[in-house]
């Protein structure tokens, strides 16, 4: 196996056809072709990595990795990867891999199963069957890219053979676009790109494994369970505890004690049924689509007849979960099918692949220029198409050397969070924008934060900047969760925390629920105004969207486009002069995805001297709140 060896200077990002879409990781190229060495051994052998990827069908990497006389399929658990996994999302990946060793199995090949440091598994695997090359996925998460550049070192160190076996990069081109560094920076210019999706690609043939290995055993869940939490790089014991502490549980136990209304979660309880022999839903707790890739199709299919109706007990199954996790247009595909889709067991291109070719089948062939026919296939093929642009845009990201600070992503109940970290020493502070910001309207303080001796992370939330804008309910809780969970897995000390106008009614709620992460709090230009004695209404998290608040969030987010700069000039108004064009700009772009499909929510919560949704909060002697204030929320998806 070879790759073609090009100047540095010629590399551009490709992310085209499979061919195309291989890479040597030291060069971070998209260009190079890749092809079997007509010198290469003819025993040479090579080791496709699973991680994210647990499938075989639509899986450039295993075509790719097929052509050898050999391939040698094997996933690591890593304590590294599986620490950011729940226990569901642990039940998935035995599901998957169950799955896939069987599929595996039914080809003449296997799936060999190993626990430790990936770099150490695979190093000593190179080693014992003498590998040419390893296959891997391209990978935006900044956690699993510093694991893979361990492995790709590690390889490099090894002088057991005459060429050092290396790391080979694949991804799944969705789009066929050639060189991500003319990838827009606005949706509206990629849009009228108007590219096609390019098609999936069926299961290759593979090699046979005949070999005398010790292909290893699948792990029960309580085994796994038990690996996973003894791993040096999980989170103390308590700190797990908080991130199974929802803000709405302690909400609860507040009002309860309070004498205030409790929160109205009644449309939000999941009775547990007896589960279906052929059930779709193979978690314990039956929430989320999983099993193997053809379980997972078959649940699609179930998805996108939804209006049709049906008799099987298994599609029935699907359509009452689909109705219990709608809870806002659309809404319901990402939660059903979302983890399948991080897992990797079926692409994002083949989802859209099969809802465009159901929808053809309702239209005689056709596609409407007026959209799509039913609200299933609309949220299926809207879906993956969102979740490939913001991963394009992100992974464009982590490939430019420019820039102030260094980018980083983070996943975070599925979607792509992007983050920065400037200093290696001092305290831990956290910055935390504000509405229609992102972590970079902290450009000139970062350094000088860092440089007073702090350790300075910023976040920029999810629905902003350009962190993902899934289709899910926006509330300030949700907020305050992510920033409590980005704490414990990034971060993974208490911290000062900073807010910037809403993103101070962020930290005070995080202050407030899990005051264990927070060492200090300090609000900046908190919004509005402060009314004394103003109590909070009930808080539910049913969102409905009516017709007149479509066209509201139409018209506000279209005001904002013509209105943005005197709007934030107004804000800042000493300094006028910071509101450049690359501001307005950076805003506009994000508002433009914003407009694609708008929804406006506005929450009212106010606080009168450290009062946080209606309740006093118990002041720490660790925890300063300076004031909180109105917030009036208004925010979108797409």
């Amino acid at each position: 196996m070879s790759l073609l060896s090009l100047p540095r200077s010629l590399f551009s990002h490709s992310l085209s056809s499979p061919s195309h879409a291989i890479t040597s990781r030291r060069n971070r190229c998209f260009s190079c072709s890749l092809s079997v060495s007509k010198t290469s051994n003819a025993t040479s052998l090579a080791i496709l990595w699973f991680k994210q990827d647990l499938r075989l069908d639509d899986h450039p990497g295993l075509l790719q990795a097929s052509k050898f006389p050999a391939l040698l399929p094997l996933y690591v658990f890593d304590h590294r990867i599986l620490s950011r996994y729940n226990d569901e999302k642990l039940e998935l990946v035995l599901y998957a891999l169950e799955d896939l060793r069987k599929s595996l199995k039914k080809q003449g090949s296997n799936l060999m199963i190993r626990f430790g440091n990936a770099e150490n598994v695979i190093k000593e695997l190179v080693i014992e069957v003498k590998a040419a090359d390893v296959f891997a996925e391209v990978e935006v998460e900044y956690h699993l890219r510093e694991i893979m550049d361990v492995v790709e070192e590690t390889l490099e160190r090894m002088a057991s053979f005459d060429r050092n076996p290396g790391i080979v990069l694949w991804q799944t081109p969705f789009y066929d676009i050639k060189n991500l560094k003319v990838l827009p920076a606005s949706y509206d210019e990629f849009e009228k790109l108007q590219l096609t999706v390019t098609p999936p690609l069926l299961p290759p043939r593979l090699p046979s494994a005949e070999m005398e290995l010790d292909w290893g055993l699948l792990p029960t869940l309580d085994n796994l369970k038990k690996f996973v939490n003894e791993s040096p790089s999980k989170w103390n014991e308590s700190w797990a505890l908080l991130k199974e502490m929802s803000s709405e549980t302690i909400l609860q136990k507040q009002l309860s004690k309070s004498g205030k209304v409790s929160l109205n979660n009644s449309n939000f309880k999941h009775t547990k049924r007896k589960r279906l022999d052929k059930s779709v839903f193979v978690t314990q707790k039956q929430n989320v689509v999983g099993g193997g890739t053809n379980s997972v199709l078959n649940a699609l299919a179930a998805y996108l007849r939804y209006l049709e109706g049906t008799t099987r007990d298994d599609w029935q199954e699907v359509h009452e979960k689909l109705r219990t996790a709608e809870i806002r247009d659309g809404a319901s595909f990402f939660a059903l099918f979302g983890p399948a889709l991080c897992l990797g067991i079926i692409s994002r291109r083949r989802v859209y692949h099969e809802s465009i070719k159901y929808e053809k089948e309702r239209n005689a062939g056709f596609l409407s220029p007026f959209g799509y026919s039913t609200a299933t296939v609309s949220a299926s093929a809207d879906t993956v198409c969102s979740m490939e642009w913001y991963w394009l845009l992100l992974l464009r990201s982590q490939l430019s050397d420019g820039g102030a600070f260094p980018i980083r992503i983070w996943r975070w109940n599925g979607h792509l969070i992007q983050y920065t970290v400037v200093g290696n020493r001092g305290p831990a502070v956290l910055l935390v924008h504000g509405f229609g910001a992102f972590l970079e309207h902290f450009r000139d303080n970062i350094s000088s934060i860092s440089n007073d001796g702090n350790r300075v992370w910023a976040v920029t939330v999810l629905g902003f900047g350009k962190s993902e804008k899934p289709n899910v309910v926006y509330t300030e809780l949700m907020w305050a969760e992510l920033v409590r969970d980005f704490i414990i897995e990034v971060v993974r000390e208490p911290v000062h925390l900073m807010g910037n106008s809403i993103g101070g009614y962020f930290v005070a709620l995080v202050a407030y629920f899990w005051p264990a992460l927070a060492q200090s709090v300090v609000l900046i230009n908190s919004a509005g105004d402060i009314i004394p004695a103003y109590a909070s209404p009930q808080f539910t998290k049913v969102r409905a969207t009516s017709g007149a608040t479509w066209l509201g969030a139409r018209l506000l987010l279209f005001s904002l486009r013509l209105s943005l700069g005197s709007i934030v000039k107004s804000c800042y108004p000493n300094k006028t002069e910071r509101v450049d064009d690359w501001l307005i700009n950076e805003m506009l772009r994000a508002v433009s995805f914003s407009l694609v499909k708008a929804s406006l929510f506005v929450f009212i919560s106010a606080e009168s001297n450290l009062t946080v949704l209606g309740i006093e909060i118990d002041k720490k002697e660790s925890v300063t709140l300076t004031h909180t204030s109105l917030m009036i929320l208004v925010s979108w998806w797409y």
